[in-house]
């Protein structure tokens, strides 16, 4: 049987085939289709641009988890710790006079990079049991800091006296959601751009292989533990950028942002979309949002079931998450069509 001749499906990225990468030089139709569909969703739906800005920012958030988790192997379940740091910085920041946004954002990222390094040393020389147990102690530790702390955080009842300047200088945040579409957009797809080039470069190869085979890669040469630290650090920046993104846009940050809650659910996107596959952290953040928006509008008693009974369905029939699920199709019609056209075309 010949092998297929169809390109990579190019929202896929199999981690059993880590070399099958998007080339970082070249865009796929399928991904300019996915980035024209933000653009289309404004005019379409103007009446729904605060819950998709919130995609977004939840999409920018999976990103980060899917960094450590589906490249390098790093389990969290604390990497809400690193979300609320970025929140609480940018609104702190805005509360005291500086309204600015992009310093604010920049401020965020330097902040959670900064807590994600020197936690790092605790959290890399682990294995998975360890990672899981210290990363939910940070988690729970910050979280409860934050509460009482009430005099810096607002406690329970959070902040909400910020105050965000317009981006620019030009463009003010208004009721509508017009400006927070835009700057969640625009700060979604340049930080994907940096990370679709790091996954794809030596560097995200080299973490493949860390966690495909750790205890392999110091035989070639590679610093295990200052990698895991690098994208460690990276991935807390990340987190830190989508956590001052949704203070800014909704001009409040709540205590919910550094709870386990916000953790356990980013896990949950990231299994419904894929992970190992950047684009699966933004198609897990797009259904999980739509699905909880939707079912919850139906019946906000009992919404958690029938979210807990999709998860189970993509677990126990499409194992890769929907990205996976998509891929296995492609493969089997790839499939068939060579064995059609091997036969000359005659059907068995």
């Amino acid at each position: 049987m010949k092998p297929s001749t169809l390109p990579p499906f190019p929202l896929s990225g199999t981690p059993a085939r880590p070399l099958q990468k998007l080339p970082h030089d070249r865009w796929q139709p399928l991904e300019i289709v996915f980035w024209l569909i933000p653009i289309a969703a404004f005019f379409l739906f103007q009446g729904y641009l605060v819950l998709l800005s919130q995609i977004m920012i939840v999409g920018l958030f999976a990103l980060s988890l899917d960094l450590i988790l589906g490249y390098a192997g790093i389990v969290s379940l604390g990497h809400a710790a690193f979300f609320g740091l970025g929140a609480y910085t940018a609104g702190l920041l805005a509360v005291h006079g500086w309204s600015e946004p992009l310093s604010g954002l920049l401020a965020a990222a330097a902040l959670s990079a900064l807590f994600g390094f020197v936690t790092s040393f605790l959290v890399v020389r682990g294995q998975d049991l360890t990672r899981l147990m210290v990363t939910l102690g940070i988690g729970l530790m910050l979280f409860e800091a934050a509460n009482k702390a009430a005099v810096i955080t607002g406690g329970v009842d959070g902040l909400s006296d910020m105050v965000v300047g317009k981006i620019f200088g030009l463009f003010e945040f208004d009721l509508n959601g017009n400006t927070a579409y835009f700057y969640s957009l625009t700060v979604l797809f340049v930080l994907f751009v940096c990370l679709r080039r790091l996954v794809n470069s030596p560097f995200g190869l080299g973490l493949i292989g860390i966690r495909e085979g750790g205890k392999r890669m110091p035989a070639i040469g590679a610093d295990v533990n200052q990698r895991l630290t690098v994208i460690f650090t990276i991935s807390a920046a990340i987190a830190g950028v989508a956590g001052a993104l949704l203070a800014q846009t909704t001009q409040f940050v709540g205590l919910d942002s550094l709870s386990f809650s916000r953790s356990a659910e980013l896990l949950i996107i990231l299994v419904l979309g894929g992970t190992g596959r950047l684009y699966g952290a933004l198609v897990g953040a797009i259904v999980f949002m739509l699905a909880q928006d939707y079912i919850a509008g139906l019946n906000p008693a009992y919404w958690q079931f029938w979210i807990g009974l999709m998860l189970m369905l993509i677990v126990l029939f499409a194992r890769g998450g929907i990205l996976g699920g998509l891929e296995k199709i492609r493969d089997r019609f790839a499939n068939r069509s060579t064995r059609t056209a091997g036969s000359g075309g005659r059907q068995p």
